[in-house]
């Protein structure tokens, strides 16, 4: 058994004057209490903020510096980890307990070697040595689907693209065959037809070594095909725990309910989402009431009298909940805002021109070549983009999905002339009838205000010397020169807002955020500048549910009043499926299938689109089967 018995973690913020409960700390966990076995699933969910990824590095005592432990202990089989130097802590972690980090890109080493790293994590964990352990790492990579593992063990981590990195972390965190696993949003960046590879790889792991899988994540149909137990986290505290069969068809926690309306539904394409009103409440205070009650649609007067205790339901000694209205919170459903049809997400509501026209695009990369063949002036080719065409139509979302390596993120900066200079383009790509291929230098400049990216790696894409605020200015000074300081200032400040951002946000450094809300700061800077055309790589991949409608919602609004084109990079059909009029499938650089959403989800012709879609993990009854 793990377990944690009343955990409270504070960690200094920066800037702030320290002491213990005073105004510079922030009060991450409060007397967090769990517990994982052998052999079972539990995942812990909510919303970016709320104490997931901070729980987990407790757990492995990987706690930012300064941070200090309150109160209570963590246990591994009845010994208390907290009391271990940290040479004992060294063996627990990773050979006892591993852990998938939420950040592949920042995890891995830039200059080792992928196989180096696992040689590290094998070697210093089991007997294996020398070519026996180069062996097990080509049969790890090769057992988290990385194609021809035999020769990607020798490549660093920039040849790879996000979703083989996030598969190159969990190669590692299973290499030694841990007891317990914490998984930190393990599929975030991979395609669906990858996400069922790895679930199943862990099921089958779970099963053959009894494995403990404490798994954090905001997906939650992943939640309901492979949890036991789920404990739903908000604010530093866990307000309701049950078992999944419990929390799926009956959630009794107001937020729990909010959270399963937000999912991304199919049917509505453009319309509004049941996005929760706010955000989680700031953790440097100290609360005396309810802490969901400002964004709860049963507060009543009683909620603010104290914080509640976490009970267990009459009955249910299993099912506790974290609500003063707990008897009588599994009444009625809760009211949520009904759902919007956007005059847009007709396919009729576009222009007669295309705002986006790309022509038989192609982009190939330099191979490294021999001495020889650089001597006879012979240069290889890697073509990652083939002869791809698509048109884009104001207020239209064309959605291109396919799995992680197809050329889909290359496409998307090909399409911003993102890779002059480091790969060989062809085609066109014509931006309100201009080609964007032949443009240079302040022309080039100019139709970029008009079109704008959301790159899929938040924190590599955030520039950490700076302050939120002048990232999002940044911009604005270079595209939007016209607008003086107060009219910037105004314009962030009502970007913030719609993405869910406070105004002190502007002031902090970006490695002071989750992922969920770098994300958020890397969306207002894409859309601060008022582009025409929005090419969006994962915007939601680190995104939990709430947040996540907010964000769709917010891109359905601006559509509808902007005409804003969108081209939607991603692997979550559950977001094509809400947002995009378009689909087209990519498959080895080629587009292999396209079409509208009803034609390519509904009768889809290729082989490859029917084994996309088969793989999408759903929340139904039956999924409910598949932890077994």
């Amino acid at each position: 058994m793990l377990s944690l018995d009343e955990l409270s973690v504070d960690v200094p913020v920066q800037g702030g004057h320290g002491g213990q409960g005073g105004e510079g700390w922030l009060h991450a966990l409060d007397r967090l209490q769990l517990s994982l076995a052998r052999g079972q699933t539990f995942a812990l969910v909510g919303e970016s903020g709320c104490g997931k990824s901070m729980t987990a590095l407790a757990l492995m005592r990987l706690l930012p510096g300064g941070a200090v432990v309150q109160g209570g202990q963590i246990r591994l089989d009845e010994q208390a980890l907290l009391d271990l130097p940290e040479s004992a802590m060294r063996r627990v972690r990773g050979g006892r307990i591993g852990m998938i980090f939420q950040e592949p890109g920042t995890s891995l080493n830039p200059v080792l070697r992928v196989g180096e790293q696992l040689l590290e994590a094998i070697e210093t964990h089991t007997a294996l040595r020398g070519a026996a352990a180069r062996l097990k790492a080509i049969d790890w990579l090769r057992r988290v689907g990385i194609p021809e593992p035999e020769r990607r063990i020798d490549d660093y981590p920039f040849r790879l693209s996000g979703g083989q990195k996030q598969r190159v972390m969990i190669a590692m965190a299973l290499a030694a065959e841990p007891d317990y696993l914490i998984a930190d949003e393990p599929t975030t960046a991979l395609d669906v037809t990858i996400q069922r590879q790895v679930l199943d790889l862990l099921k089958d792991l779970q099963r053959e070594q009894h494995l403990g899988l404490l798994l954090i994540t905001h997906d939650l149909a992943v939640v309901a095909g492979m949890a036991h137990h789920v404990a739903l986290m908000y604010a530093g505290q866990i307000v309701e725990v049950a078992s999944a069969e419990a929390f799926f068809a009956a959630p009794r926690h107001p937020y729990a309910r909010l959270l399963l309306q937000a999912l991304p539904a199919r049917g509505r394409p453009g319309g509004q989402l049941a996005a929760i009103a706010g955000s989680v409440p700031p953790l440097t205070q100290r609360f005396t009431a309810c802490r969901f009650a400002p964004r709860c649609p049963s507060a009543q007067a009683r909620c603010q009298e104290g914080e509640p205790a976490l009970l267990a339901l009459p009955g249910d000694a299993d099912h506790a909940l974290r609500c003063v209205m707990a008897p009588l919170v599994a009444a009625p459903e809760l009211s949520v805002a009904p759902t919007a049809t956007s005059a847009l997400s007709a396919s009729t509501a576009v222009l007669p021109q295309p705002v986006l026209n790309v022509e038989h695009l192609g982009v190939a990369y330099p191979l490294p070549a021999n001495v020889w063949a650089r001597l006879r002036g012979e240069q290889a080719w890697f073509e990652a983009v083939k002869d791809v065409s698509f048109e884009l139509h104001a207020g239209q979302t064309l959605a291109l999905v396919g799995e992680s390596g197809c050329g889909k993120t290359t496409t998307g900066r090909a399409v911003l002339q993102l890779l002059r200079g480091s790969a060989r383009l062809t085609g066109a790509v014509r931006l309100d009838g201009a080609d964007l291929c032949s443009l240079e230098g302040p022309t080039l400049r100019a139709a970029r205000a008009k079109i704008q990216m959301i790159f899929q790696d938040p924190f590599a894409s955030l520039n950490p010397r700076w302050r939120v605020g002048e990232i999002l200015e940044e911009g604005l000074r270079a595209l939007r020169p016209e607008l003086g300081t107060a009219a910037r200032r105004q314009r962030i400040l009502a970007m913030c807002d719609q993405v869910g951002l406070s105004e002190h946000v502007l002031a902090r450094w970006p490695h002071e955020f989750s992922g969920g809300q770098r994300q958020r700061i890397a969306i207002a800077r894409a859309l601060v500048v008022e582009p025409r055309v929005l090419v969006c790589d994962e915007p939601t991949s680190a995104l939990d549910v709430s947040v996540q409608a907010q964000i769709l919602n917010l891109l359905s609004n601006l559509q509808e009043r902007t005409g804003i084109a969108m081209l939607l990079i991603t692997h979550n059909i559950a977001v094509v499926e809400a947002v995009a009029q378009r689909i087209a499938v990519m498959q080895g650089g080629r587009i292999v299938e396209s079409g509208t959403q009803t034609a390519v989800l509904d009768q889809p012709q290729q082989l490859y689109t029917q084994t996309l879609l088969a793989a999408v993990p759903r929340i139904a009854p039956s999924s409910q089967t598949n932890r077994s």
